[in-house]
């Protein structure tokens, strides 16, 4: 069974940056959108960006100009390139496929932003 492999997680000071990455195992096919979520502790998890595989992407307000996520087609790998980190972005992120058929989710890599 094909597993998303997350990597790039870490501890940051404010104001810091990490690169988040995201590896399926095997091949998938049928790919809609991928995508990052985060889960803070006490919290709901949510979207922070998602990427079509037209290129086309979205984002929550609150990463708007820190955040940017990219795409490889052809490895069907993710990247989350964050700058500029806060205490508040601290949480587990995780690594979403969307596909036709099901979706596939990461294992959850920790960011922990503090000073």
């Amino acid at each position: 069974q094909v597993q998303l492999v997350e990597s790039g997680g870490g501890l940051v000071q404010p104001g810091g940056s990490l690169r988040l990455s995201c590896a399926p195992s095997g091949s998938i096919s049928g790919i809609n959108y991928m995508g990052w979520y985060r889960q803070a502790p006490g919290k709901q998890r949510e979207l922070v960006a998602t990427i079509t595989r037209d290129g086309v992407t979205n984002y929550v307000d609150s990463v708007k100009g820190r955040f940017t996520i990219s795409g490889d087609n052809a490895k069907n790998t993710a990247y989350l390139q964050m700058n500029t980190l806060k205490p508040e972005d601290t949480a587990v992120y995780y690594c979403k496929i969307d596909s036709w058929y099901r979706d596939y989710w990461g294992q959850g890599t920790q960011v922990t932003v503090s000073s």
